[in-house]
């Protein structure tokens, strides 16, 4: 018995050691879980430091909840009561933070989304709100313009009305210029304006006697910081050359249709008697010489409208280019024929008949168009000339060794678009080159080559339909000069 009690009291000692260390281990897992819980919640002293340190900018946050709370008591004391209250502080006052600081609060808010993920399983913090794509807005506020399209009168600020009273004759009469050249332009390309009036541009007196006179289009700068003293500018060379027409209203893209109207109107007031017009843009090459080659034996008071014609073009719908139209704004399926605005050649009769068209149609943002709805208001039909191109010169597939750039190729033509300043000074001094040679070749074709069609077809010899024909098919005029 004495022996079996001996056993059962070493049994029993040991049990309690067991137990008792079974119950330091469970105490000491529940403290290393209690831990965990903090760290993972945010409350260690890392966290703490850099919440502290992101917020210092503010001497607010520093005064915070207690007010006497030093920086380093709040970092040594997890388990002050004051730590709560300056926990949705650090929240506030990060976005106001420097770009540095921003950073550490940034990684704090991720340590905390994955607490969450841990603990609940649910939603992530929102790291990137603004991540998501704004809608597309469109380029224009068309309705804007239709509330503001009765708005179509505005004051002239520069004028030039002896610009059409050319000296002349016997017992000093005062008669129009034979053609009058109007260049569409803004106040910041005066290098332009200047490449214009000492080449293409120039005014004077031209073979059998033809006058030439010429006026540059301007409205307001909607920008005006990006040229100082510009309305100083247009003064100035108002009085220098006197060729600048100025009206009040903002030289946008879409306000040219109002550079057009009241370029029409000045016509009929202040030159009604002019022969011929030539209007375009102020980067385009124009052969002068050509334009009055063709006009000969023209009569002015008939109606004349010759260009790079545009027939059964159709509206575009697509938001992101720069001639979008919605269809509340333009419903019909095709624009009237109409030319493009680098450059056509009308009579003063037509443009007389165009001013007072275009007070009866309402107003439209693209002014090509626009003139091409006025066009059909008076029932005059655009002719098209192969001379005129407002779209550039593509190079042709069928010949691709040419030079595009070439003066005795550009010596056949009427009007080039888009070329630079020193390509129209370049192109201009070598087709006036007394030493300038072309030599005509024999075609090995019986019909002179043509350049391919905008369709993708190619005009061939006479009786060939291409799609040129087909998107072209009006009466051409002046195919040759």
């Amino acid at each position: 018995m004495l022996r079996k009690v001996a056993m059962m009291r070493r049994m029993l000692h040991v049990k309690g050691d067991v137990m008792c260390t079974v119950l330091l281990l469970v105490l000491l897992c529940v403290l290393l879980y209690a831990q965990q819980v903090l760290l993972s919640s945010g409350w260690d002293r890392t966290t703490l430091r850099l919440e502290i340190q992101g917020s210092t900018s503010s001497s607010r946050t520093l005064l915070g909840a207690d007010g006497k709370t030093g920086t380093r008591q709040v970092a040594s004391s997890p388990v002050a009561p004051q730590l709560p209250a300056c926990k949705p502080k650090s929240k506030s006052k990060a976005p106001k933070a420097k770009s540095k600081s921003q950073v550490k609060p940034n990684q704090t808010s991720k340590g905390k989304s994955k607490g969450k993920v841990k603990g609940s399983g649910k939603n992530v913090a929102p790291t990137k709100p603004a991540s998501n794509p704004l809608p597309t807005l469109p380029p224009f506020d068309f309705e804007g313009y239709l509330r503001e399209k009765d708005n179509r009168k505005f004051q002239l600020l520069i004028d030039q009305p002896e610009k059409c009273s050319i000296e002349g004759g016997e017992e000093g009469e005062t008669t129009a210029p034979y053609m009058l050249i109007a260049v569409k332009s803004v106040a910041a390309d005066f290098d332009k304006r200047q490449v214009v009036r000492r080449t293409w541009g120039k005014e004077g007196l031209f073979q059998n006697g033809v006058s030439i006179r010429t006026v540059f289009l301007l409205g307001v700068p909607r920008n005006r910081s990006a040229l100082p003293l510009w309305d100083r500018l247009l003064a100035y060379e108002s009085d220098t050359f006197k060729d600048v027409l100025l009206w009040d209203f903002e030289d946008t893209f879409f306000n040219l249709t109002l550079k057009e109207t009241h370029f029409l109107e000045w016509v009929n007031t202040s030159c009604p008697d002019v022969r011929f017009i030539f209007k375009g843009d102020a980067d385009v090459y124009v052969n002068i010489e050509n334009i009055l080659e063709m006009l000969r034996g023209q009569k002015a008071g008939e109606d004349l409208f010759v260009g790079d014609i545009i027939f059964h073009a159709k509206p575009i719908r697509r938001r992101s280019s720069k001639y979008y139209v919605p269809e509340f704004m333009y419903g019909a399926g095709l624009y009237p024929s109409y030319a493009g605005g680098g450059g056509f050649v009308m009579s003063g009769h037509t443009a007389r008949r165009l001013s007072s068209a275009c007070q009866q149609v309402d107003l439209f943002p693209i002014d090509d168009v626009f003139l091409g709805m006025c066009l059909q208001q008076i029932g005059v039909k655009p002719s098209r000339h192969e001379g005129f191109r407002t779209f550039g010169i593509p190079r042709p597939s069928a010949a691709p060794h040419l030079q595009t750039f070439d003066p005795c190729f550009y010596r056949e033509l009427m009007v080039v678009h888009s070329l630079t300043v020193p390509q129209i000074w370049l192109m201009w001094n070598l087709l006036h080159d007394p030493k300038l040679s072309c030599h005509n070749r024999n075609s090995p074709t019986p019909w002179p080559f043509k350049w391919k069609g905008r369709g993708g077809g190619t005009t061939g010899p006479p009786g060939d339909t291409g799609e040129e024909e087909a998107d072209y098919g009006e009466k051409r005029v002046f195919v040759t000069h």
